[in-house]
């Protein structure tokens, strides 16, 4: 398992090793000493989540309030995505900041992203299947989004292909627009001692 740490602080990229055979594939997106390693602690694991999405569909930017927050590890089980984390702890050192990672079923990697962060990813072919474990169960009420769109921010989606966006992300509030109606974590309030 190769290990990369992300430009958001407390967020890594995992990528296993594949094998392959005649019969198929076989593989460990989620592997607990190369976790441990690089996140400090085990991820408990409350819930699972898998959509499955069209080409073109855009899901995010997605955070949970925090406390409680919500920690997820991710993968692509089929087709082919673009992720992106989002900085949106106020006090963070890498507040504001995102990084990518692309994901596919080929390559099996993942990326754990940390209580407070905001998730996207944009679906780049049909039939992508994304597979999240969630350190909490869903409650719609500590749901929020941020505007995938938002070009203060200047996410990295690729310009030949219109988003599809949910009504809700479609009206989600910038990052500025967010953090002025204190809807943004605390970094203080996501960090683990």
């Amino acid at each position: 398992m190769r290990t990369r740490e992300l430009a958001v602080a407390g967020a890594f990229e995992f990528t296993p090793q594949v094998h392959t055979d005649a019969r198929g594939r076989f593989v460990s997106p989620l592997q607990q000493e190369p976790f441990l390693a690089a996140v400090g602690r085990p991820f408990p694991v409350a819930q699972t989540n898998h959509s499955r999405s069209a080409r073109g569909v855009l899901r995010g930017v997605h955070f949970t309030t925090a406390p409680p927050g919500q920690a997820k590890y991710v993968h692509c089980a089929r087709g082919r995505a673009l992720d992106v984390v989002v900085d949106l702890r106020v006090g963070s050192p890498t507040f504001g900041v995102w990084d990518r990672v692309d994901m596919d079923e080929e390559s099996c990697r993942a990326a754990y992203y940390p209580e407070g962060v905001g998730h996207a990813f944009l679906a780049l072919a049909d039939d992508t299947v994304m597979s999240y474990l969630v350190t909490t169960g869903y409650r719609a009420e500590l749901e929020h989004a941020v505007s995938p769109l938002d070009k203060e921010l200047a996410l990295p989606w690729p310009r030949d292909l219109t988003p599809l966006l949910s009504e809700r992300d479609r009206i989600a509030p910038t990052l500025a627009e967010a953090a002025a109606r204190g809807m943004l974590p605390r970094y203080a309030d996501c960090v683990h001692g």
